[in-house]
């Protein structure tokens, strides 16, 4: 049994505190919080329910959905990754424009999940898209700085630093990979129609949102 846990971007620091990334992380935490209490109900009331989409009805539930998770590891993991990503692409926007981006990710990708399956009766819900935008963005912008990650395999642990685009290429790889196999499931799992599309999406307009040139890290200036 193994993972591998990204920490964050070991070649270069924010030039400034990523309140957005922190902002988001800590909504996503207090809706979790009301979603523990209010059980089912509150889901389905304000989950993804791609035949209530088709059908024209619950919209408001595109913008919801994005801010609930289906469990502690699901929340958890999301966090991580966007904890992991986040700064470094907020600090390369601004706190506004990557507020906007990161939405508009989570918008992208879970209208691809309803298209994927549009007469589904299963809540689609999760930050994994629009997390998935913020790292494409990150792909395209930083893919070569070092990520420091947690390695486990059984009883070994080890931080070890690996390079964006591999740690992110192989995500995207794994995702892409399982899109035919899960697109017509109507039974749950994972969406990862969704994750595809706000990774393209991210991938495709990061520069659009960037508004100050990129700040290298002398960590990773070439060295003579």
């Amino acid at each position: 049994m193994g993972a591998l846990i990204p920490l964050g971007d070991a070649s270069r620091r924010p030039l400034r505190f990523p309140i957005a990334t922190t902002l988001i992380i800590l909504i996503n935490a207090f809706i979790f919080i009301f979603e523990l209490q209010g059980g089912d109900a509150f889901v389905f009331q304000w989950a993804v329910i791609p035949a209530n989409i088709s059908s024209g009805h619950q919209w408001i539930t595109l913008l919801t959905s994005m801010f609930l998770h289906g469990s502690w590891s699901h929340i958890l993991g999301n966090m991580i990754f966007l904890w992991a990503f986040g700064p470094a692409i907020e600090d390369s926007m601004n706190p506004l424009s990557y507020s906007a981006f990161y939405v508009l990710g989570g918008l992208i990708a879970m209208l691809a999940q309803v298209i994927a399956g549009p007469n589904s009766p299963v809540p689609t819900l999760g930050a994994s898209g629009a997390i998935a935008a913020v790292m494409g963005a990150f792909l395209v912008t930083y893919p070569h700085d070092r990520i420091r990650s947690l390695l486990i395999i059984f009883f070994f642990v080890r931080v070890t630093f690996i390079p964006a685009i591999l740690i992110i290429g192989f995500w995207f790889l794994i995702q892409l990979l399982n899109v035919g196999s899960v697109a017509s499931v109507q039974t749950g799992g994972v969406a990862y129609v969704a994750h595809v599309s706000g990774f393209l999406f991210g991938a495709l307009t990061a520069r659009l949102f960037q508004h100050r040139p990129r700040y290298v890290s002398p960590d990773i200036w070439p060295r003579y």
